[in-house]
């Protein structure tokens, strides 16, 4: 119970160097390849959640926006696997830093704007301004409008940091707790370790639901401006 509340989130090194680009690629290496005509229940189970997944996510769009399909798709796998093997035991989880969730929203929010500034210069501008509105609350509504544009990216990152971070240390917290009532009240210690065990389950749906959240939101952008 001495250990450091947030020692799980500390970027590992090894040797002091930081190892924090190989544990974000590590993800990338479980996904399975294969040159075969017909591949395995693994492969096949891959592609199978490719598809529907790139189904759900590019229903919506244009042509043009499909051209982001490639992107979308792994976005979601990459944050999924990443979120789920952050709950392995002594396993650090990318996606519990601010600044990699800030490094994927950013970009993506701003290549999805910049596009609809290009390609729907009209369309974009008319955000700002939604019609019907009186005169004197024009300069209102077009600072809020703005602040509520640059604040999505943020949003994001903060969203996907916050539910991710709030999930390990609930569970950091009633673990500690189920190990020191073992010694103390058996009976409140199998309660305990129930919630643990439901807690834990549910954080599997929350890694699934947040990668799901997240590009959804980025695929809702790109489909404003697209």
């Amino acid at each position: 119970m001495n250990e450091n509340l947030f020692a799980s989130f500390i970027k590992p090194s090894l040797m002091g160097l930081a190892i924090v680009i190989a544990i974000i690629m590590f993800p990338t290496s479980i996904m399975t390849t294969s040159n075969r005509l017909v591949g395995n229940r693994l492969h096949t189970f891959q592609q199978w959640l490719v598809k529907l997944v790139a189904k759900q996510m590019m229903m919506i769009h244009s042509p043009k926006g499909r051209t982001w399909s490639l992107m979308l798709v792994s976005l979601i796998m990459f944050i999924g696997s990443t979120n789920l093997l952050g709950l392995l035991p002594h396993t650090f989880t990318p996606t519990t830093q601010l600044s990699l969730n800030l490094g994927m929203a950013i970009p993506l929010w701003a290549g999805a704007v910049i596009m609809g500034f290009r390609h729907k210069m009209k369309e974009s501008l008319a955000h700002f301004l939604p019609q019907g509105t009186p005169i004197p609350l024009i300069p209102m509504l077009v600072i809020i409008e703005t602040i509520s544009l640059f604040i999505q990216p943020m949003a994001l990152a903060v969203r996907l940091t916050a539910n991710i971070t709030a999930g390990h240390l609930l569970m950091h917290l009633i673990g500690g707790a189920t190990l020191v009532l073992t010694t103390i009240s058996p009976p409140a210690a199998t309660i305990t370790f129930i919630i643990l065990v439901l807690l834990t389950i549910l954080e599997f749906a929350v890694a699934l639901i947040q990668a799901y959240v997240f590009t959804l939101l980025v695929s809702l952008y790109l489909h404003d401006n697209t």
